[in-house]
């Protein structure tokens, strides 16, 4: 799931972020509730796509047989490797194209729509990474989103600003206050659909935003 933050990892940390993270994330983000979003999330991507935050592949299967091809972005090895096999089964054809959201190394308006799902959490420059997606979209293309972020309920927020630096570290760079919403708009984009849930666990850990942006 996205970009690691560059915190000044350890030699273990680093091992930590590289190694044992990518397979947490793989476990913890399977579950058949999340399979289910995922579906939704998928549902309409059509022609060439582009997934920032690959990670091991867990959106693969729900890719819809009318997209030609998925441009993957990811800078996790690992992932890569945990992702082999989705990707081998996969009808799709898979290239990767590149490790890091903030800079993509694709021309503009060349990329019919992106998809990210909890990935906008943990890219350090996460702006820089959302006009870059502007940028590779043509116009009238989409962006289908599903990220965990900041809650309208003021006793969770403050929880989720307080616990951020500690999630930080422990959970490559993942940020829990992010108002998503408001950063898409922000990159230029209209948000066409949009529906928000605390799913279930913890609250500060839970609040969903759900939708499709669109590029004008």
């Amino acid at each position: 799931m996205g970009c690691p933050d560059p915190v000044g990892h350890s030699a273990s940390m680093s091992f930590y972020v590289d190694r044992i993270l990518p397979r947490c994330t793989n476990l913890l983000l399977s579950g058949s509730e999340f399979t289910k979003i995922r579906s939704r999330v998928a549902s309409g991507l059509t022609g060439d796509v582009m997934e920032v935050g690959f990670g091991s592949g867990l959106n693969v299967p729900h890719y819809p047989s009318d997209v030609d091809r998925v441009l993957a972005v990811d800078p996790a090895v690992l992932g890569r490797k945990l992702a082999a096999g989705r990707v081998s089964a996969c009808p799709v054809p898979v290239e990767y194209v590149g490790l890091d959201g903030a800079s993509l190394p694709l021309g503009s308006a060349t990329i019919d729509h992106v998809l990210v799902t909890w990935t906008l959490c943990t890219i350090p420059e996460v702006n820089d990474a959302l006009g870059e997606v502007h940028r590779v979209l043509r116009s009238g293309g989409k962006l289908h989103f599903v990220e965990h972020g900041l809650s309208p309920d003021l006793g969770v927020a403050k929880w989720q600003h307080r616990l951020t630096p500690l999630q930080r570290r422990v959970a490559g760079g993942c940020h829990l206050n992010r108002p998503i919403d408001r950063l898409i708009e922000g990159a230029g984009f209209a948000v066409t659909q949009l529906d928000t849930y605390q799913l279930g666990g913890p609250k500060p850990w839970s609040y969903m935003y759900e939708g499709v942006a669109t590029k004008p």
